[in-house]
C-alpha cells in the first residue's frame, strides 16, 4: 500500500495505553498543533489514526519551568536549556488502525498483495483499534491521503461537509450510510444549524441518496431569503434545484416569502384520529378523561368523529312537555350533553372536551373534506423521487406544527411500511425510495413526556427497517428523550454552551470524555464536531459556508441556474 510521507513529523510516542489514549512528545511549538487535529503514526506493519485530545507543558525539572532562565543565562544557553529542560506533551486518542501490508522491498509484499487481490486474505481498511505502536513511534498530522484513506475520495455519493481546520483538506460522509440511520444536527442559537441544514439537503438532493420531507416550521429552505445577522441573500433549494424540489403551504391561497407553493396542503377532518389528539395532550391541557371521551366518539361516528363532535353544541337545551303535561328542560338533540348521556360518557368531560378541542375546530386549513387529497400527493411526490418542503406559513404555532408533522409522518409511516411488505413478500419488484423526514425544534415532539406517544419516535427506533430515517435539528439535545438520541446513527454537532447538552451529544460513544472538551472549544460559528454511523471517526472540522462558492462547486457551471433550466439545456 501506498502512503503518502510527510516531511513534517510532529513527535514520537513516549507513553499511554489503549484506554487512556498515548502521549506524544512534541518536537515542534505547541502553537502548531490544536486540539482536535487528525494525527497519524506508523509502527510496524499498522498505520493508526487519532485525535488529539490535550496538550500539557511539562519539564524534566520543575524549577527549569518556574524560573525566568532567559534573564539568568545568555540567549544561547537560554535556549539550549529551555530545548532540552523544556517540552510539550500531546494527549492522542487512537481510534483506528490499518495494516498496511509489507514494504515494497520485503520478499512478501507481491504474495500479500497477490491474496488480497484472489480474495484470499480481506482487503485492508481501516478498523476500530485494538493495539497499540510502539515507544518512540513517530507521528504526523494526517495528509490529504490520509484523510481520503478514512472519509473518502470524491464520488460514490460522498459528500464534503467540511475541511480540516489545520491544512484544508476536504472530509467527506458517506451519504447512503447517512440515510441508513436517523441523524441530528445540534448547536447552541446562532451557531448555523439551518445553514448547516441546508448544505446537507443540498447534498441529499444533488446525489439523489434519498427522498426527503422538511418540515419548516419558519419558512426558510425552499424561497430565497435575507440573513438576520448579515442581511445577506439566502438562496432557497427550490431556487437552484427547481422542480425537485416540491414546495407545500399550509392552508388555503399560502404564500411563503411572498411567493406561491406548488400545493396548499388543506386536510381532511376524517384523517384525524384519537391518537392525533391525544398527542396534543399537554398544548391542549387535556384531562385523564380524554381517552375515553375519544374512544367513545370513534365508536359512534368512525372516521367522521371530528366532524360530527364540531357540530355538536355545548350547553344547548330545549323544553320538552311530559305526559301529565308539565315542562322541562333537557339537552338538546344535537348538543354534546345529549350524545354524553346516549353513549355512558361524563357530561363535563365530555363538554370541557369540546371546548378545548375548539382550537383544532377553528384551524382554516382543516376542512370538513378537502378538494384534493392533499397528504397522498407529497407521498406520491416523495415516491417519484423530488423532495418536498412543507412551509408552515402563518400557521406558526406550536399546536400547529405538533398536530400536522404528527399527521403526515403516520401517513408515511403506513405508506412505507406497507410497500416494504410488499417487497419482502415479492409483489413489488423495487424496495420503496429511502426517505429522510427533517424536523426542527425537534424536542417539542421527542421529550420524554411525549417521544412515546409520536410517530417520529418509532421511525427513530424501528422504521429504518422500512427505510424511513429522521434528520432532527435542535438547540437543546438534552431535552430529547434519551431512547430517541441513542438511536441517531450520525450527529453533527456545533458550539453548545450547556454541559447537559453536550452529555446528551455524545451519549453512547467511545472516548466521549475526550471528546467533552474538544465540543465546548468549538468556534461558536464554522465549526462543528462529526461523530458516528457515515464518518469513520470523531473530526472537528471548518463546515462549509452557505454561499456561492459553494453552489459552484457543487453544481459547476450550473450553478447560476435552476434545474428547470438545466434540463431544458439538455434537450428535456
Amino acid at each position: 500500500m501506498n502512503i503518502p510521507q510527510n516531511e513534517h513529523k510532529i513527535g514520537a510516542i513516549v507513553g499511554g495505553s489503549l484506554r487512556e489514549g498515548l502521549i506524544i512528545r512534541l518536537n515542534v511549538p505547541p502553537q502548531q498543533i490544536q486540539e482536535g487535529a487528525f494525527v497519524v503514526t506508523e509502527s510496524g506493519q499498522f498505520l493508526f489514526y487519532g485525535l488529539v485530545t490535550d496538550l500539557r507543558l511539562a519539564a524534566t525539572n520543575e524549577r527549569f519551568a518556574d524560573e525566568q532562565i532567559r534573564e539568568r543565562f545568555t540567549p544561547a544557553l537560554a535556549g539550549m536549556l529551555q530545548e532540552q529542560a523544556l517540552y510539550t506533551n500531546l494527549a492522542m486518542l487512537p481510534v483506528l488502525m490499518l495494516e498496511r501490508g509489507p514494504e515494497e522491498t520485503d520478499p512478501d509484499y507481491e504474495r500479500f498483495w497477490k491474496e488480497v487481490d484472489a480474495g484470499l486474505r480481506e482487503k485492508p481498511r481501516p478498523k476500530p483499534v485494538k493495539t497499540i505502536p510502539s515507544h518512540l513511534a513517530q507521528v504526523r498530522l494526517a495528509t490529504q491521503g490520509d484523510i481520503e484513506e478514512i472519509f473518502g475520495k470524491e464520488g460514490d455519493k460522498r459528500f464534503v461537509i467540511g475541511h480540516t481546520r489545520e491544512q484544508g483538506y476536504p472530509v467527506r460522509i458517506d451519504l447512503e450510510k447517512f440515510v441508513q440511520r436517523s441523524a441530528g444536527i445540534f448547536g447552541a442559537t446562532g451557531t448555523g444549524k439551518s445553514f448547516l441544514t441546508r448544505i446537507l439537503l443540498a447534498g441529499l438532493i444533488h446525489h439523489d441518496a434519498a427522498a426527503t420531507l422538511v418540515f419548516d416550521m419558519h419558512n426558510e429552505y425552499a424561497y430565497d431569503d435575507i440573513a438576520s445577522d448579515t442581511n445577506k441573500r439566502v438562496v432557497g433549494l427550490q431556487t437552484k434545484f427547481g422542480s425537485k424540489v416540491f414546495v407545500v403551504g399550509l392552508g388555503k391561497n399560502a404564500t411563503i416569502r411572498g411567493q406561491r407553493p406548488d400545493l396548499d396542503l388543506l386536510i381532511s377532518q376524517r384523517d384525524i384520529e384519537p391518537e392525533d389528539i391525544l398527542l396534543l395532550s399537554r398544548t391542549l391541557n387535556l384531562r385523564d378523561t380524554t381517552p375515553t371521551t375519544l374512544h367513545a366518539l370513534y365508536s359512534s361516528f368512525g372516521d367522521r368523529w371530528l366532524t360530527e363532535f364540531r357540530k355538536m353544541r355545548v350547553g344547548a337545551t330545549e323544553e320538552i312537555t311530559d305526559e301529565n303535561g308539565k315542562t322541562r328542560r333537557v339537552p338538546a338533540a344535537d348538543s354534546v350533553a345529549a350524545w354524553a348521556q346516549s353513549v355512558g360518557v361524563n357530561t363535563l368531560a365530555a363538554e370541557g372536551l369540546h371546548n378545548k378541542l375548539r382550537r383544532i375546530f377553528d384551524k382554516a386549513y382543516l376542512v370538513e373534506e378537502a378538494a384534493t387529497e392533499g397528504l397522498q400527493q407529497i407521498i406520491a411526490a416523495l415516491e417519484s423521487g423530488r423532495h418536498v418542503i412543507l412551509s408552515f406559513g402563518g400557521y406558526d404555532t406550536e399546536l400547529d406544527y405538533l398536530l400536522v408533522t404528527n399527521l403526515l409522518t403516520r401517513k408515511i409511516r403506513e405508506h412505507w411500511v406497507k410497500r416494504t411488505d410488499a417487497y419482502r413478500t415479492g409483489n413489488e419488484q423495487s424496495p420503496p425510495r429511502p426517505l429522510v423526514v427533517v424536523i426542527e425544534e425537534a424536542h417539542k415532539l421527542l421529550n420524554r413526556e411525549m417521544a412515546a406517544q409520536t410517530t417520529f419516535s418509532t421511525i427513530a427506533r424501528e422504521l429504518r427497517k422500512y427505510y424511513v430515517t429522521l434528520l432532527i435539528i435542535d438547540q437543546r439535545p438534552s431535552q430529547i428523550y434519551d431512547e430517541v438520541m441513542s438511536q441517531l446513527g450520525t450527529r453533527i454537532s456545533g458550539w453548545l454552551g450547556d454541559e447537559e447538552d453536550i452529555r446528551a451529544v455524545l451519549s453512547g460513544l467511545s472516548g466521549r470524555d475526550q471528546l467533552r472538551g474538544m465540543l465546548s472549544r468549538l468556534q461558536e460559528k464554522e465549526e462543528v464536531l462529526l461523530l458516528g454511523w457515515s464518518v469513520p471517526m470523531p473530526l472537528p472540522v471548518r463546515s462549509r459556508r452557505y454561499n456561492e462558492d459553494f453552489w459552484k462547486e457543487l453544481l459547476g457551471k450550473d450553478a447560476s441556474k435552476g434545474f428547470d433550466d438545466t434540463m431544458a439545456a439538455l434537450g428535456f
